[in-house]
């Protein structure tokens, strides 16, 4: 199990009554803490919550510092940036959606990160991956895993486990988002749960390479 590090999320600013309304993401940790992220305003896109990603960066704290950290399905970008503020070296976004990624290059420009700390790609997550596959380009400390709730998971974690050392570095992780409704299996290729959190609606699979 890893430790517990120091805390760190995103705090949800919005409208009392109206929390999906003119949402507000706000760093409140690390080297952009108390800097402010746009949001998407469509109900389409749903952020993780501020507790769910607290959670999540106590956790992944001692293996942060100079990792490279891939969003898969980034939406805002809110947890790549977490990433980055807390001295993750690279950041890789992806998501399938044009406007997403303009977004995410939006809050990155706010941020000043400087280029070579992050790319972004409009890319569908499995043929992202596969793509990643065949090119042999460089591994993931940590890849974060977080689509639509009504996504097919199956596909891309077992894209993952499959081609576990072209993607993931020795020692890395995939965490996996989804509702606490949906049970992911325990493994998926050379991929094995070694965790599960779960947190209302939501829960955090993390698996680690066998």
């Amino acid at each position: 199990m890893d430790p517990v590090g120091v805390q760190i999320c995103l705090l949800y600013v919005g409208p009392r009554g109206h929390p999906l309304d003119q949402r507000t993401l706000r760093i409140i940790a690390g080297k952009y803490r108390g800097r402010r992220l746009k949001s998407p305003p469509s109900l389409e896109t749903r952020p993780t919550s501020d507790r769910l990603r607290e959670t999540l960066f106590n956790i992944l704290a001692p293996r942060i510092k100079d990792a490279r950290f891939l969003d898969l399905c980034a939406g805002s970008g809110a947890v790549g940036i977490e990433a980055l503020s807390r001295g993750a070296a690279h950041a890789m976004f992806v998501d399938q959606s044009r406007p997403m990624c303009a977004l995410i290059e939006t809050n990155l420009g706010a941020l000043n990160v400087e280029q070579d700390d992050f790319d972004v790609l409009a890319a569908e997550a499995l043929e992202f991956l596969r793509r990643r596959v065949t090119q042999g380009s460089e591994l993931f400390d940590l890849i974060y895993f977080d689509p639509p709730y009504a996504a097919d998971y199956e596909m891309v974690l077992d894209c993952i486990g499959d081609h576990t050392k072209s993607l993931l570095k020795e020692d890395g992780r995939v965490l996996a988002e989804h509702s606490r409704k949906l049970d992911l299996n325990t493994e998926y290729g050379k991929l094995r749960r070694y965790r599960e959190l779960k947190q209302g609606e939501s829960c955090l699979s993390f698996y680690e390479a066998s």
